[in-house]
């Protein structure tokens, strides 16, 4: 499950790709659109930028703007850079692997053998869906529906 943090993560990284201009978005009006708390979003935003997702402009006219294109960054890696680990054990992590403490043989573990197939196919999802993906299939849904879908995630 994702955290609240990733989750406003991709919400404020849908809005900055949204609006798709070389214009920096001020903190203040970012979390006004995304309905992110201020405080929140700006410790997001740093670690974004610090990780070299966004760009952050300072003066009067400054704020955030993507420092990469919408289509260049996936759900699984904002995911990972937030949350840390995306395994639902450590014994399947890509990055943080750990054999579990009780685990007698990792290659007949049925629990390990049965959130594999499922962490895989997510992961694999995850990987491959963009930002830019997201506004598409959101576009679609608004089309379809004729409400917004912005902040349905």
């Amino acid at each position: 499950m994702l955290t609240r943090k990733a989750k406003y993560a991709l919400k404020a990284l849908l809005v900055l790709a949204k609006r798709n201009t070389d214009e920096p978005v001020m903190i203040g009006e970012l979390a006004k659109v995304a309905g992110i708390p201020k405080k929140f979003l700006e410790l997001i935003l740093l670690e974004l930028r610090n990780q070299g997702i966004l760009q952050s402009r300072r003066g009067k006219s400054g704020g955030y703007l993507l420092n990469i294109a919408a289509n260049k960054i996936s759900l699984g890696e904002v995911v990972r850079l937030i949350d840390g680990p995306l395994a639902p054990v450590a014994c399947l992590s890509k990055t943080a692997y750990r054999r579990c403490d009780d685990c007698v043989e990792e290659g007949t573990c049925g629990v390990r053998l049965a959130l594999r197939e499922a962490y895989n196919a997510s992961w694999e999802i995850m990987q491959r869906t963009s930002i830019a993906d997201v506004l598409v299939m959101m576009e679609k849904t608004d089309d379809e529906s004729g409400h917004g879908a912005m902040f349905y995630i």
